[in-house]
């Protein structure tokens, strides 16, 4: 047969129950504002995502097929 709890006993596993939440609150929102923290991480790889951005623009806006046309009819002009 199950024991009976005291109130008392029950409020003290409720506060302790409480603590701990609050507590994995507290680190899951000092997890996340790592996490979306975009100004630091584009400023830790700017090095890397500059170039990387100039490229896929340029592909995109269509200049590796513009620079090939260019070339081919700068090499027929010859």
């Amino acid at each position: 047969m199950p024991e009976a709890r005291s109130s008392e006993l029950v409020r003290r596993e409720i506060a302790v129950e409480r603590e701990g939440l609050a507590d994995a609150v507290d680190e899951l929102r000092r997890k996340v504002g790592d996490v979306t923290d975009v100004q630091r991480q584009v400023g830790s790889r700017i090095s890397m995502l500059a170039p990387a951005a100039f490229a896929a623009a340029f592909v995109v806006s269509g200049g590796v097929g513009a620079t090939m046309r260019y070339f081919a009819r700068r090499g027929r002009e010859r």
